[in-house]
C-alpha cells in the first residue's frame, strides 16, 4: 500500500490544479474588465464538459477491434477554459461581470484552501501513524 502516491491524493492533486486554473482564468477577467471586446472566460471541470456532450453524443458500436474507437469513450481529467456566454454584454463589447467575477474568486478560494486542509489532514495522520506526529 503506498501512502503517498494513491488514488485520493491523486484526486486532490488535480482538483488543486484545476482550482489553481480557475484562480487564474478569474484573475485575468478581472484584471481585463475594462478592456474593449474583451470577452470573459471561465473555467470549467472536464466532468461537467463530458457531462453536456454525453447528452449530444452518440456512442460507436466497434464491430472490429481495429476500428478507432469514437463517440463517448474518451474522458480526460482536469479542468478547461472556455468562453462565458452568461453574462451581459457591456457597451464595449466586454461582457466581464465584476461582481460574479469577484463572487467566484472568493468561493474558489474558499474551495482552494478546503482541498489544502485536506491535503495537510492526509499527510499529518501520515505522520501520526509513522511516529512523528506528537
Amino acid at each position: 500500500m503506498n501512502l503517498v502516491n494513491n488514488s485520493t491524493n491523486s484526486l486532490l492533486q488535480t482538483a488543486m490544479s484545476s482550482a489553481m486554473t480557475r484562480q487564474k482564468t478569474i484573475a485575468n477577467n478581472i484584471a481585463n474588465a475594462d478592456t474593449p471586446n474583451y470577452k470573459a472566460k471561465k473555467t470549467v471541470f472536464t466532468h461537467e464538459l463530458n457531462q453536456a456532450m454525453d447528452r449530444q453524443r452518440m456512442d460507436a458500436h466497434l464491430t472490429d477491434k481495429r476500428h478507432f474507437p469514437f463517440g463517448g469513450n474518451s474522458r480526460a481529467d482536469g479542468a478547461r477554459v472556455v468562453e462565458r456566454k452568461d453574462t451581459q454584454m457591456n457597451n464595449n463589447g466586454n461582457n466581464v461581470d465584476i461582481d460574479m467575477e469577484m463572487a467566484d474568486l472568493a468561493k474558489n478560494q474558499i474551495y482552494y484552501n478546503t482541498l489544502i486542509d485536506r491535503l495537510n489532514g492526509r499527510f499529518n495522520s501520515i505522520r501520526t501513524v509513522l511516529g512523528q506526529g506528537r
